[in-house]
């Protein structure tokens, strides 16, 4: 792959890599970009740094990576473009710092978007990004990784949206001006919506792509992250509402209706039977959870070889909901506060 004949047909690409405080995993991420099968001098590689208090900056500057530094109020969509518009290869990776990048996923990738018509058989459609199959590195260390890493990827084919990380044309980037900077969550499937609604494909591919360290191990983290779930939720929903596409639209008012169910639905199952001095309403409830909670374990059973892990991720698929929906009230909240909302972390420094 890395002789000159291979090096004159392979576009040059550009890795956009975000990230604050990830500690040694940045480390991990950029050796695996400098070490990927594709002809060095055909990428460039640019670190994104959102005010790290670690040594983040010095680390990738001494590993002779284009380096960054955002200050004042950061997310990741300023992060990214702040990286995409620093370059001009035709193609740009975008990753997460604390992501490893798989060897041959950029080669292959590459492949399927210099392939425009690729799986479209009316041949019209432009690829605009292309993801391959995300996976945990450390789901043996906490559940909440072991979790998530059943969560992560779709069935390969056509998209709605890419996640974090993702081989995306420039093209595509320019002609909706990239992501949009005042979004805290949810940057990659309204970036995605966009292009879309210009006549683009998202296309999942698959192929491994990267093994990525959530460092997912208390139920804080997990809160947050869901709260964030579902901050995005609501806004981009909210965005979209009344346009033909209205992405998230359904999941949001899907997390209304459940996370209303599981948040009140046990105060009221204990209220109404002391209320009528019998045990069954709360039986009822009980039940109906019971049930749920099955259908969902028999539904996913295929993911996984552990009951245990079927078992916690039935339990995720449900109660993730109260936080989820809190996460909405939060964006709702805000919004009629006015004023800016300030990032929801959930990773920690290693």
């Amino acid at each position: 792959m890395s002789d000159s004949a291979a090096a004159l047909v392979l576009p040059a690409i550009a890795v956009v890599i975000i990230g604050r405080n990830e500690g040694e995993r940045l480390r991990a991420c950029l050796t695996s970009v400098l070490t990927m099968n594709y002809p060095r001098e055909l990428v460039e590689v640019i670190y994104v740094d959102s005010s790290s208090t670690d040594d983040s900056v010095e680390l990738a500057r001494n590993m002779g990576v284009t380096t960054i530094v955002l200050t004042g109020p950061t997310t990741a969509a300023r992060g990214r473009n702040a990286g995409w518009t620093h370059t001009q290869a035709p193609f740009v990776l975008f990753l997460d710092g604390d992501t490893l990048l798989h060897a041959d996923f950029v080669s292959r990738a590459v492949a399927h978007l210099q392939n425009s018509s690729d799986n479209d058989p009316e041949h019209t459609k432009l690829i605009a990004g292309v993801y391959g199959n995300r996976r945990e590195t450390r789901t043996a260390d906490s559940i909440y990784n072991a979790i998530f890493d059943l969560d992560w990827n779709a069935a390969p084919g056509d998209s709605l949206f890419f996640g974090g990380d993702a081989l995306v044309r420039r093209e595509a980037l320019s002609s909706v001006g990239g992501y949009n900077p005042l979004l805290i969550a949810g940057e990659e499937p309204d970036l995605c919506r966009r292009m879309r609604g210009l006549g683009n494909r998202i296309v999942h591919v698959d192929e491994p792509m990267t093994l990525h360290d959530l460092a997912m191990f208390t139920f804080n983290q997990y809160w947050r992250r869901s709260v964030r779930t579902g901050y995005a939720y609501a806004e981009i929903s909210s965005k979209y509402a009344t346009t033909t596409d209205p992405l998230w639209l359904a999941e949001s008012r899907s997390n209304i209706v459940r996370g209303i169910f599981w948040w009140w639905g046990p105060i009221l199952a204990v209220f109404i039977s002391i209320l009528v001095h019998s045990i069954m309403p709360l039986a009822f409830f009980l039940l109906a959870a019971f049930a749920l909670f099955a259908r969902t374990a028999l539904k996913t059973r295929h993911r996984a070889s552990s009951i245990k892990l079927i078992i916690a991720y039935s339990l995720h698929s449900h109660l993730q909901q109260i936080p989820i929906l809190f996460g909405q009230i939060r964006y709702r909240k805000q919004r009629r506060q006015g004023g800016n909302a300030a990032i929801i972390e959930y990773k920690t420094t290693t």
